[in-house]
């Protein structure tokens, strides 16, 4: 049950998670999903391009709940029978949730040394084609370096360029 306790670290202020939540068909460790009966039809030639944006930092040690929610996005609709190669999702990352996209080094020292539950996360998310886009204006304002990010994390201009392009690639925001 750690993708649970993953969760669950992930969303400060949850309540505990209904026994119908499982591991999900593509990231396993979190993401949990719910199987749902409903009654609105998802096309089974649907294709997903979503951008979720991440403002609040998560909980020193824990996995930001946006991370969370990318990996939800990607199991749930695959169980809903989604192909996930019809699924393209991509996190955009500003203000002081850019200290979540950091290695080792630089978020250790702004948290008495603290781990960084996000590198895995990140890394798994990576692994599964999501893009994980950090704002180098949110980046310079913390004093954060592209040798200060996770290996993966790609910085752009501005959190507001990136969802411009995103937006022109055809990704949809989503608004949770």
């Amino acid at each position: 049950m750690i993708w649970a306790a993953i969760f669950l670290a992930g969303t400060a202020n949850a309540a505990p998670l209904p026994d119908a939540f499982h591991t999900g068909p593509v990231i396993s460790a979190f993401g949990p999903v719910a199987t749902i009966d409903s009654d609105i039809e998802i096309p089974v030639d649907t294709e997903f391009k979503v951008a979720f944006d991440v403002a609040d930092a998560g909980d020193v040690g824990a996995i930001n709940r946006t991370l969370s929610s990318a990996a939800r996005f990607i199991n749930m609709h695959v169980e809903a029978g989604i192909p996930v190669d019809q699924i393209k999702v991509a996190v955009v990352v500003h203000g002081r949730a850019s200290t979540d996209m950091t290695n080792q080094s630089f978020y250790g020292a702004l948290h008495d040394g603290a781990q960084n539950a996000n590198a895995a996360a990140i890394a798994t998310l990576l692994a599964h084609n999501v893009d994980v886009i950090v704002c180098g204006q949110s980046a310079t304002a913390h004093n954060i370096s592209k040798s200060d990010l996770l290996p993966g994390v790609q910085m752009a201009l501005s959190a507001m360029t990136a969802h411009a392009l995103l937006q022109q690639q055809g990704f949809t925001l989503n608004p949770f």
